[in-house]
């Protein structure tokens, strides 16, 4: 009789067991569909935003200086095949994201000339590291849109450093004064965009510091890869 009741009782015991791990499966799987989608829509953002703004720069150098035509639409179509194509995955490599910057960066110099001073340093080299794609340029972009126009002497500078585990990216521009008084830290569709798939993909693996400083807009992030 005992051995009957500590059969019914084990048995129920992993009846109930089954049922916990297929509940905590279903909920898992719906958390990771909720996760994609959220991604997706966010990625859905990025695209056209940067597509606008790149093509509005390529109509301007176009414009003013023709001989640069097959070097500027080259450039586009690098950044363009990024967009459409590489960006659609899960993870790309690190070079490849940080290729797209330097051919953003560069077309950019192309159109300010020596009317904004452009620094831009790499440390290190990328080989076989990951990362979300365009999780970058958001920054690079925003720097560029506030960094230049009513602002006296402007000054972009841009840094990034690779080793086997870690990335570190660093940005920063200088500020109107009623830029610097108004601005909100964390202002803007891309900049909240890329702050919340940090969250999502790097939850224990990102620091992400952005702040206003002595008419300096600066955003440092670290990644763990």
């Amino acid at each position: 009789m005992i051995a009957l009741v500590l059969v019914a009782a084990i048995s129920t015991g992993y009846g109930l067991l089954d049922d916990f791990v297929i509940r905590e499966k279903n909920l898992a799987e719906k958390q990771k569909e909720k996760l994609q989608s959220e991604l997706s829509f966010l990625r859905s953002q990025i695209s056209p935003h940067f597509i606008f703004n790149i093509l509005n720069s390529i109509v301007y150098l176009i414009r003013s200086n023709a001989t640069l035509a097959e070097s500027v639409t080259l450039k586009l179509s690098n950044l363009m095949r990024y967009m459409l194509y590489d960006s659609e995955n899960a993870q790309i490599s690190l070079d490849k994201e940080i290729s797209y910057v330097e051919n953003y960066i560069e077309l950019q110099k192309i159109r300010f000339e020596e009317d904004v001073d452009i620094q831009y340093e790499k440390k290190g080299e990328a080989t076989h590291q990951l990362i979300e794609p365009m999780l970058i340029i958001p920054f690079v972009e925003n720097a560029f849109k506030h960094g230049v126009g009513m602002v006296e002497n402007p000054t972009i500078k841009i840094n990034v450093e690779t080793t086997d585990n870690s990335f570190n990216f660093a940005v920063e521009n200088k500020l109107s004064p009623e830029i610097a008084s108004d601005k909100d830290e964390s202002s803007g569709i891309g900049l909240k965009n890329v702050q919340r798939r940090l969250e999502l993909l790097y939850p224990h693996n990102h620091k992400l510091d952005i702040k206003t400083e002595d008419g300096w807009f600066k955003v440092n992030l670290g990644l763990t890869l």
